[in-house]
This record gives C-alpha cells, sequence and structure tokens, in this order.
C-alpha cells in the first residue's frame, strides 16, 4: 500500500483533549502543523488520551489493574510502545518511570521517527528512546532485542503499549506479528510475562473484529476497570474503564497464551489472521473474547 501515513483524500483535524495533556507540544496548533507535515502521526488519536488517564490516574480514579501495583517498590521496567506517532503517550510515560528504567518509543523510520524526536528531545536524558520499528519487521525489533541484551540487569521486556493501532485492514497481520515476536524470547524470558497495554476506539467494528479474533488466539485480554471515588462520585461500583466516553473505547491488558509459545507463527499474514498454526494445528479458527466484552458492555 501507499504512505499509511497519507491515505488518498486525507481530511483529518487535531483532536481536543479527553484527559491529560503532557504540555502544549500535543496541543490544537501543534497537532495541525504536524498533521500537515507527518499526515496522520501527526495527530494525537482520541485513545491515547485514556491511556494516559490509565498511566496518569486522577486523585479520584482507582485501577483494576493498576499500570504499576506496587509503584513505591517496583521492579525496573523495560517497555516498547509500537506505533509511538506523536509521542504523546511516552511524554506522560516519562514522569512515572525511574532512572533505572528504559521505554522505547518506536515508529516508521524516516517517516515518524523524526517527528518523535522533536516532540521528545527534552527527554532524552532520561530512560526514553526512539528506535525505527515498522510493524512485521523482524530485524528492526531484533535491533532493539539487541540493545536490551547489553543491559547490565533486566534485559527483557516487561511491558508493551499500543494506543489507537487498531484500524487500517492491510496494517492488521503486521501488528500482531510484532507483538508476538516481541512477546516471545528473546525479547521475554519464559518464566516471565510482558504485559501488553492496548487503548482502543472503536470506529468500525467490520475492519477491525478481525484483529480481535485473531488476537485473542495468541493472547489472553480483558479490559481495565474503574471505580471513582471522592465526595463527588455518582457511583462508586467498578465498571469498564471508557464506558462513558463518547465512542465505545476500552484498554485491554493482555499477556501471551504459556502454550502459544511452543506454536508456529505463520509466514503469511493471511494464515495469521486465519488463525493457521494457532493452538497447534493448521486449520484456520477463531476467538470470540472480542465479540463476548463487546455484548457484555452493551448489557
Amino acid at each position: 500500500m501507499s504512505d499509511p501515513n497519507f491515505p488518498h483524500n486525507l481530511d483529518i483535524r487535531p483532536s481536543l483533549p479527553s484527559g491529560q495533556v503532557p504540555d502544549e507540544t500535543f496541543d490544537f496548533i501543534h497537532q495541525q502543523d504536524a498533521i500537515r507535515i507527518f499526515g496522520i502521526a501527526g495527530k494525537v488519536w482520541e485513545a491515547a488520551y485514556a491511556l494516559n488517564t490509565y498511566i496518569k490516574p486522577p486523585v479520584d480514579h482507582i485501577f483494576d489493574p493498576p499500570l504499576f501495583p506496587n509503584s513505591e517498590a517496583r521492579k525496573t521496567v523495560r517497555i516498547v510502545e509500537l506505533g509511538s506517532g506523536t509521542g504523546i503517550v511516552a511524554a506522560t510515560m516519562a514522569a512515572a518511570l525511574h532512572a533505572s528504567d528504559l521505554m522505547f518509543v518506536t515508529d516508521l523510520p524516516q517517516v515518524v521517527c523524526p517527528l518523535l524526536e522533536q516532540n521528545l528531545h527534552g527527554l532524552f536524558d532520561g530512560p526514553i528512546r526512539v528506535r525505527p520499528l515498522s510493524w512485521g519487521n523482524s530485524q528492526h525489533a531484533l535491533s532493539i532485542a539487541e540493545e536490551l541484551s547489553n543491559l547490565e540487569d533486566a534485559p527483557h521486556l516487561t511491558h508493551i503499549l499500543c494506543s489507537d493501532l487498531v484500524y487500517f485492514p492491510e496494517l492488521l497481520a503486521p501488528l500482531l506479528r510484532s507483538l508476538i515476536q516481541l512477546s516471545s524470547p528473546p525479547f521475554t524470558a519464559k518464566s516471565s510475562d510482558v504485559e501488553v497495554i492496548i487503548s482502543y476506539r472503536v470506529r468500525s467494528l467490520a475492519k477491525e473484529t478481525p484483529f480481535w479474533s485473531a488476537f485473542g488466539l495468541w493472547f489472553d485480554f480483558s479490559p481495565v476497570l474503574v471505580k471513582k471515588t471522592g465526595r463527588e462520585a455518582t457511583d462508586s461500583s467498578w465498571q469498564r474503564f471508557g464506558v462513558g466516553l463518547e465512542d465505545p473505547t476500552f484498554v485491554f491488558v493482555a499477556r501471551r497464551r504459556k502454550e502459544s509459545l511452543d506454536w508456529q507463527v505463520p509466514p503469511s499474514d493471511e494464515d495469521l489472521m486465519q488463525g493457521v498454526m494457532a493452538q497447534g494445528t493448521r486449520l484456520p479458527k477463531s476467538d470470540d473474547t472480542f465479540e463476548t466484552l463487546l455484548l457484555m458492555s452493551l448489557e
């Protein structure tokens, strides 16, 4: 396909924040300029605001599960963000990271990485690194694995972040392929899990559901829940985070199915999306977790 950041008849406008914005780098005016130069990648897509709220919760929000269950005494984290775009999620995450942590902020080389370097240059003295990673590009991913292997301690990923990445049908298989690779050795040890956090806004179920049907074969996933506290809270019960937003929005937390670490990943994108080789067989198959969650959200 042509440059995915400049599809035919591109006509998008900057988003207005429904959550926290780290600084003016990501405001309406700056997005306008970035869209003109970088296309789709220059816009802060709406699910990023939800993910930023999860990363930096308001004082009256309690999340289940929290991003870092024990933030005061947590272990060192190693994070890869896919399709980082403007870098707004990384800018928010940077404030939650310790000096010993490391976050790889990734996107298309020559196309989007310059935008990330422009927007995040003030964070390069800390744990943020911009690296090229085109979805489905094994060599890009292995370059990050090599950097991890050279660390003195904690050489495995702990988190993979994704925000508003499920959209173009042509990119769904490469996205899933990268998620499978990054949640497999050498990025992880078989004795430990990498947590995949996906912030997702529903736009076209017909185009997007095939991704979740294939994703669920390789990953267990469930939505983040939220409970609001404080005097102004009208409902203190747990509910799915994103219920009150204008369009259906989910933040999912996923982990690889243990048995899937022994499955062969098919080289064909069509086979991957049809579930070939999942569960160790060549038969096409799909997972219904996403459809079940959708039905539950309508009740």
